[in-house]
């Protein structure tokens, strides 16, 4: 039965690499393991509870719908450009302070392909124009999107708080630090590559650059920022932040409310057409829930099969006892996914909901190894040259995707090691 299920799970992580539908295959897969393990109820067990879930589906939908608000409205935008003047002022420590700013604006735009696109679209053509080599450039905000990981916004950290029974805010501060530090490490390493290479900012190739780069980089000046409009955003971080049971200075407030309020207040600012505001917010919900939630739902059924062939209770007597074991599992098996299939959703939300209730066994924490298990997976995300965010950059500064991940591999290592280490 054993190897069986194990041979049913390596065909299905063989599949999401070659990109087959990553909700199919997890739901099939689940499926066949339940059926064959003879517990078929469980199905639709975990179907509808995940389906249903009280604290999940209202914050990752709202999230989303947010985050479509932003768009519409352009506050994104106008964050990104408030934010992109400060390169301007620091031509020598181009490569880290735009890693850095692409990591913290994650915080605030939490989906990886749409920060690419949003970030890179100014910081690209910027970096370029400066000297840098266009494959460097594109790495360096490819490499910063796995700041999204912290991100309320993030399904995984909704995720593993109701794996750990607390708040969000809860988890998301228990990660922070060790993130900070894998930042830190990563940005460091990027910038050795580039010193060590050369291709940081070059005088040679800013004259180069110079002509082609002169009609984005004329439209970058003239965009007028609103800062009212760039302080949008990250509206509902804010009030989160208060309104934890940590700093308390609010009433305690849900993900789904601080977003709500975070749509009104974008309302208000921009002054923009209620109708339309409505329809992108829910259109937004929409999407969150079958792309999202959906995936949460057929991982949820496939680590039922994994349960039902007997796999998590083999996995936990191989693991039990020791931290080692697991926390590399944790770090390495999401990040390796997310690598070589572009995602590291299907991997970590698998990892966390079959592995990391057991986590006190290996003597590691829910929160641990939930967490290591989630950012891990996103910071593979970052090297992997089939990834959206991977493909926006790459074709922002012209390069080809492989040039741009080949630069981000010791990078994002060094974090996931560090990561490792501090969780």
């Amino acid at each position: 039965m054993s190897i069986l299920g194990i041979l049913i799970v390596v065909i299905t992580f063989v599949l999401i690499i070659k990109k087959y539908e990553s909700r199919m295959v997890l739901f099939v897969a689940g499926v066949a393991m339940c059926l064959i393990g003879g517990l078929p109820n469980d199905i639709m067990k975990a179907f509808t509870k995940a389906m249903t879930h009280n604290s999940l589906v209202p914050a990752i939908c709202t999230v989303m719908g947010f985050s479509y608000v932003m768009k519409l409205t352009g506050c994104d935008q106008h964050l990104v450009h408030s934010i992109s003047g400060l390169l301007k002022k620091g031509k020598v420590i181009l490569v880290p302070l735009s890693f850095l700013l692409t990591w913290w604006i994650g915080l605030a735009l939490p989906s990886a392909s749409g920060l690419s696109a949003a970030v890179g679209a100014i910081l690209i053509p910027t970096l370029i124009a400066a000297g840098v080599h266009p494959a460097m450039a594109a790495a360096t905000v490819l490499a910063g999107t796995w700041g999204t990981a912290i991100s309320p916004g993030n399904a995984h950290n909704p995720f593993v708080a109701d794996l750990a029974g607390t708040d969000m805010m809860t988890v998301i501060i228990y990660e922070t630090p060790a993130s900070i530090i894998a930042s830190l490490v990563c940005a460091a390493v990027l910038t050795a590559y580039a010193v060590v290479f050369k291709e940081g900012a070059n005088e040679e190739r800013r004259i180069a650059y110079e002509k082609e780069m002169a009609d984005k980089m004329s439209a970058g000046e003239n965009f007028n920022v609103n800062y009212l409009k760039a302080l949008v955003p990250v509206i509902p971080l804010v009030l989160l932040i208060l309104s934890s049971k940590q700093v308390g200075i609010l009433p305690e407030m849900s993900v789904a409310l601080s977003m709500v309020l975070g749509v009104v207040i974008a309302l208000v600012i921009t002054w923009s057409n209620a109708q339309k505001v409505c329809v992108q917010f829910f259109d937004g919900m929409g999407s969150a829930y079958g792309n999202v939630i959906g995936l949460i739902i057929c991982a949820t059924v496939f680590t039922s099969g994994l349960a039902a062939m007997g796999l998590i209770s083999t996995l936990i007597e191989l693991m039990d006892g020791s931290q080692s074991l697991a926390a590399l599992s944790g770090t390495f098996g999401p990040f390796i996914i997310a690598l070589i299939s572009g995602s590291g959703d299907a991997a970590s939300f698998a990892f966390n909901g079959a592995v990391t209730p057991y986590a006190e066994q290996f003597g590691m924490t829910i929160m641990g190894l939930g967490s290591l298990a989630q950012i891990a997976g996103a910071i593979g995300r970052a090297v992997s040259p089939v990834a959206g965010a991977a493909i926006i950059c790459a074709g922002l500064a012209k390069v080809s995707p492989m040039e741009v991940s080949k630069r981000n591999f010791l990078p994002c290592v060094a974090a996931a090691i560090v990561l490792m280490i501090f969780l």
